[in-house]
C-alpha cells in the first residue's frame, strides 16, 4: 500500500493532473498526426526533470527512468497520445462538478495524463531494486494507425523488454491480457458502369460490392474453445450520380479473433471470396490496411506474476477485482512476440470513441492510487 506521502502527492497534484487532461485535450492528434502532442508531452517531461527524453520516427515521447546502459531489461508503461478522431481542429472542451467532456478525454487522454503524473514521483523515488523503465507517450494506437508507436518501441528494444503495461482503458474493473488481432482491407470494385438508361444490363460495381458483402457476411465464424471471432464492414463508397451505372465502390472490411487459427480462417475465407468475383470478370483491388497480431504463448510464470501485481493493486485500493479480458490494444504486438503484456484503466469515463465522451474527474485520485501502487508493488 501506499504510504502517506504518496498519498499526500496524489492529492496534491488532483488540479495538476485535471489541467494536463485539459491541456492534452485542447491539441488535436489523429492517429499518424500526433506531433503537437508528441511535442507538448516531449517539453514536459523536459520540464519535470526527466533527462534522456526523446522522440521516434513514430513520434513516440520516450522517457527513461534508471537506463544505466543499452542492454539492460526494461519495462515499459505507456499510453497512447492520438485519437480516434481525424479533426485537426481543437477538440470542443465543456467541464462542470463531475465531469470533463471532449473527445478522446478517456480514450487514452486522462489515462496519459495519469502515467505523466506518476511517473514523476516514481522518477523521483525510485526503488533502487527496480531496474530500467521507459515511460511512453506512444502514437497510433487507435484505427488505421495499426499499433505503429508500439511497434517501433519494440523493433528498438525487442528482447530488452521484460514487461510491458498499456493504460488504455475508462474503467477499473477490466484487464486486458489477451491480444484480439485483426485484419483490415480496403477493396474496391470495378465495373463497366454506364448511362443509367442507355447502358441499362451493364454490370454495376455498387451492387457487385453488395453481393460480395452478402456473400462475406453469410460466413459461419470459426470456434476454437472459448475463442471469440467477428467482423464488419464499417464504411462503403462509390458511384457518380443517381443516373450513372456504378463504375467502382469501395468498402473497409475486417475480421478480428482472439485465436490465431480462427483469424487463418476468416482470411482463407476472404481470399477465397475475392477470388469468386474475379473469376466471373469483375475487377477486384484488394488493399490491407490493418494487421494486427494475435497473442504467442508466453512464459506463465512471468505472465502470472504481472497480472497478479496489477490485481493486487486494484484489491488494496478498492474494492474492486480484475476481469480478464481480450482486447485490440498496443499490448498485441509484446504478446505476439511473447512478452508479457497487460493493459488496465486508471480513470472512469463514458462514451468512449463518440463526441459526448466524458471522466469522471474525481476517478483521477483512485486511478493515480492504483497507479503508483502498482508500480511499487
Amino acid at each position: 500500500m501506499l504510504n502517506e506521502e504518496m498519498k499526500n502527492y496524489i492529492r496534491d497534484s488532483y488540479e495538476e493532473t485535471l489541467q494536463l487532461v485539459r491541456d492534452l485535450c485542447a491539441i488535436p492528434a489523429p492517429s499518424h498526426h500526433e506531433e503537437r502532442r508528441a511535442e507538448f508531452c516531449k517539453n514536459w517531461f523536459i520540464a519535470n526533470g526527466f533527462t534522456g527524453v526523446s522522440v521516434d520516427d513514430a513520434l513516440n515521447v520516450i522517457a527513461p527512468v534508471n537506463m544505466k546502459d543499452d542492454k539492460e531489461p526494461v519495462t515499459v508503461v505507456m499510453a497512447h497520445t492520438d485519437t480516434v478522431f481525424p479533426d485537426m481542429e481543437p477538440m470542443p472542451i465543456t467541464e462542470d462538478e463531475e465531469f470533463i467532456c471532449s473527445p478522446g478525454v478517456t480514450d487514452d487522454t486522462a489515462n496519459l495524463a495519469v502515467m505523466m503524473i506518476c511517473c514523476r514521483y516514481f522518477k523521483d523515488h525510485f526503488p533502487a531494486d527496480k531496474g530500467a523503465y521507459l515511460f511512453v507517450a506512444n502514437s497510433c494506437e487507435e484505427g488505421l494507425g495499426n499499433l505503429k508507436g508500439t511497434r517501433k518501441i519494440m523493433e528498438t528494444y525487442g528482447e530488452r523488454v521484460r514487461e510491458f503495461i498499456t493504460l488504455d482503458c475508462c474503467n477499473f474493473t477490466t484487464l486486458y491480457c489477451d491480444a484480439v488481432g485483426s485484419h483490415r482491407y480496403k477493396v474496391t470494385v470495378r465495373t463497366e458502369g454506364g448511362h443509367s438508361f442507355a447502358s441499362f444490363g451493364n454490370r454495376n460495381a455498387i451492387a457487385t460490392l453488395a453481393s460480395m458483402i452478402n456473400l462475406l457476411y453469410s460466413v459461419k465464424v470459426p470456434v476454437e474453445g472459448n475463442s471469440r471471432t467477428t467482423y464488419n464492414v464499417g464504411l462503403i463508397s462509390g458511384g457518380t450520380s443517381v443516373n450513372t451505372i456504378a463504375q467502382d465502390a469501395q468498402m473497409m472490411y475486417e475480421y478480428r479473433s482472439d485465436n490465431r487459427n480462427c483469424l487463418a480462417k476468416m482470411q482463407s475465407f476472404f481470399e477465397k471470396t475475392v477470388e469468386t468475383f474475379r473469376a466471373s470478370g469483375v475487377e477486384v483491388e484488394v488493399e490491407k490496411v490493418g494487421d494486427r497480431p494475435c497473442a504467442s504463448p508466453v512464459d506463465p510464470e512471468r505472465f502470472n506474476a504481472l497480472k497478479s501485481r496489477a490485481k493486487k493493486s486494484l484489491r488494496e485500493v478498492s474494492e474492486f477485482e480484475y476481469e480478464e479480458k481480450s482486447a485490440s490494444t498496443d499490448c498485441n504486438i509484446p504478446l505476439s512476440m511473447g512478452v508479457p503484456a497487460i493493459g488496465f484503466g486508471v480513470v472512469i469515463g463514458r462514451g468512449a470513441h463518440t463526441r459526448e465522451e466524458r471522466l469522471n474527474k474525481a476517478s483521477i485520485k483512485t486511478g493515480s492510487t492504483i497507479l503508483l501502487n502498482f508500480l511499487y508493488q
